[in-house]
């Protein structure tokens, strides 16, 4: 079901992701917060990145609950911290899980949702962007410290995935949640 949380300032940028649960996922998004200033984004797992409809958000809705019904849930595991360098982005990269994620991108990025995304699709978890580059390595360090002194274990399950939309403020504001059930994708609630 969607949501409605009488903003008015919503733009046509949505995605589809799943939000980290549980000690890992309070980690991360704390750790976010630290390593940026103002970041107020809940840790997650982007599988369509931001992009622009073509279609009613409801069609996409559809989209996503036909196109997610073959998927289960699965674990991720979070191997390490890495930098993309040419776009100054801190992140942690995915091993168990990534295949699942690739599948997942490719099942889903078709019809309404289809998008030629700027970058090829590589499963991560975004801890810092928008850094100068000159802080970069100083940022990257503390994310490392910060992770070898307090990550939780780096292994959760992923049983959802949250179809989303920005707005001119750079809130991302939840449309619908899908279980991952294998045989059946149902809205959450």
């Amino acid at each position: 079901m969607f949501c409605d949380p009488g903003m008015s300032d919503r733009i046509n940028s949505y995605a589809l992701v799943s939000y980290i649960p549980g000690r890992l996922g309070d980690f991360i998004t704390k750790l976010r917060q630290d390593l940026v200033a103002g970041c107020i984004a809940q840790s997650h797992v982007s599988i369509l990145p931001p992009r622009p409809l073509q279609v009613d958000p409801h069609v996409a809705a559809d989209e996503i609950r036909a196109g997610i019904t073959n998927f289960a849930s699965f674990e991720l595991d979070l191997p390490r911290i890495q930098v993309f360098e040419q776009t100054s982005v801190i992140f942690c990269e995915i091993g168990q899980g990534r295949e699942e994620l690739l599948e997942m991108h490719e099942a889903m990025n078709k019809g309404g949702l289809a998008f030629k995304e700027p970058f090829k699709y590589h499963p991560h978890i975004t801890l810092a962007q928008g850094i100068p580059p000159e802080q970069l390595s100083d940022v990257y360090d503390r994310a490392v410290a910060a992770w070898k002194k307090s990550a939780p274990c780096t292994r959760v399950a992923i049983e959802s995935v949250t179809f989303v939309q920005n707005t001119v403020d750079n809130v991302w504001i939840d449309l619908e949640d899908c279980e991952l059930r294998g045989l059946a994708a149902l809205p959450v609630g």
